[in-house]
């Protein structure tokens, strides 16, 4: 019997990584964009990519989410997250979402741990009967076998059920459990929930209105495969620390040392500042604000040189624009009607609740801020400003001075000709805020 060799041409595999596949990612503002991307890509990449496109600043606050739309539920996406597994996770006919924003808040538990894990919430194990140091927090999170325990009130409520319960939740590295016995955390009290092996916690958008809810501060945790709504375990807390406090806690059980290399990569990355020329090496403060200028030779009055400096060419661009034509009103009106509009910092129009929203959704740290106009007082401002994880509201009131209408957050006692000036002096002293202003609500573009 005779054989006849036969060539069989195989289909041309292509390597993972040179797959593409388009994605679309949506904005603040709902606008989309369509990105190719290769099918390997992790949301840290998809987060440098539009950067650059966009040429964001501040590119290590970027952060992509995951929006399940049908559940009215997202959740932070991780920077080391494969967006492909995400996405095969939803349905073939889901209008599930990627979202793009800043989270200022993504790694600043790393940074200020006190302000994430309040103290009545914390129990850390101690060896050796040796004192543990809760600024140590997180590095025990990261190093421990077992890692400190969350616990606290927070209510709950089953699917199939329309009233809300309010029970004692301990987390533990374990998984999550419930105490059928008021406060008591012995083993034969308290009743396993979930591990977070296969689930991850999620942040409810709209608690109140689709579920009936106590409070705004809901979340759940669900399995990251079902999307069915009897799937997720929901719960709520009285405020947004406790809320954050349970979100971050499971974040770092679920993902440990990787948050840590997360929140340290791009201080790897940075490049080194090149040298500076020798004529840079020169160069001296100067003071220009007298018939004569001079050499500046005490560092402490470098900065108040520079203030003065500004405030007088503030106030020469205000006669500039009046002598110009410009509105009959005093000259610190024309001055910041022509300034303020077009700093990044200032949101016009903006309700209370939108500005308590856009600060919540970039991450509830402090110093983080805005500017609008007051719906509640006319041609007046707000400064809306995150402390402590919660938003307040100050109302920066038009002060007679010399006839001229000036701007104050004190009634009088500190003055400023426009709110550029404002924003400038608190970004330097805390003043009567409860703490500087650091960083402002920046809406992100595709």
């Amino acid at each position: 019997m005779n054989f006849r060799a036969r060539r069989v041409t195989l289909p041309a595999i292509t390597p993972l990584c040179l797959q593409k596949r388009v994605i679309k990612i949506y904005n603040e503002d709902n606008s989309s964009r369509a990105v190719e991307v290769p099918s390997d890509i992790v949301a840290r990449d998809i987060c440098h990519m539009l950067a650059l496109k966009g040429h964001a600043v501040d590119e290590h606050s970027l952060t992509l989410y995951e929006h399940l739309s049908h559940l009215g539920i997202e959740r932070t996406i991780e920077d080391h997250e494969s967006i492909m597994e995400v996405l095969s996770s939803w349905g073939m006919d889901s209008d599930n979402r990627l979202h793009f924003r800043k989270n200022y808040a993504k790694y600043e538990f790393f940074r200020k741990p006190l302000d994430f894990f309040p103290d009545h919430m914390v129990s850390i194990p101690s060896e050796s009967n040796r004192v543990v140091d809760h600024s140590q927090l997180v590095q025990i999170f990261l190093s421990s076998s077992t890692g400190p325990e969350i616990h606290g009130h927070l209510h709950t409520k089953e699917p199939s059920r329309k009233s809300w319960k309010k029970l004692y939740f301990v987390l533990r590295r374990s998984g999550l459990y419930v105490s059928n016995k008021g406060t008591s955390k012995e083993p034969w009290h308290l009743q396993f929930l979930a591990d977070f092996t296969d689930r991850s916690v999620f942040t409810l958008l709209s608690g109140k209105k689709l579920h009936g809810a106590p409070t705004d501060f809901c979340f759940c945790v669900k399995s990251m495969k079902c999307s069915s709504p009897r799937d997720m375990k929901l719960l709520c807390a009285d405020d947004e620390q406790t809320r954050t406090c349970w979100i971050t806690a499971v974040r770092l059980f679920k993902y440990g040392m990787q948050l840590y290399h997360n929140f340290m990569l791009p201080h790897h990355k940075q490049k080194p500042s090149p040298m500076r020329s020798i004529s840079e090496n020169s160069l001296v403060a100067m003071d220009f604000s007298g018939q004569h200028s001079r050499v500046i030779e005490k560092p402490s009055e470098v900065l108040s040189a520079a203030v003065e400096e500004g405030l007088a060419w503030r106030r020469k661009g205000c006669q500039r624009l009046s002598a110009h034509g410009g509105p009959s009103a005093s000259q610190s009106s024309v001055c910041s009607l022509a300034l303020h509009l077009a700093q990044p910092w200032f949101y016009g129009r903006l309700s209370r609740d939108e500005a308590q929203l856009l600060i919540t959704q970039q991450g509830p740290v402090d110093g983080l801020f805005l500017v609008r106009e007051s719906q509640s007082k006319p041609k007046t401002f707000v400064l809306s400003l995150c402390h402590m994880q919660k938003v307040k509201h100050f109302q920066i009131l038009p002060v007679q001075d010399e006839g001229d209408s000036v701007h104050s957050l004190d009634d009088g006692h500190t003055r400023f000709l426009d709110l550029i000036q404002l924003v400038d002096f608190y970004q330097l002293n805390r003043g009567v805020l409860p703490c500087k202003l650091k960083q402002h609500c920046t809406r992100t573009t595709l």
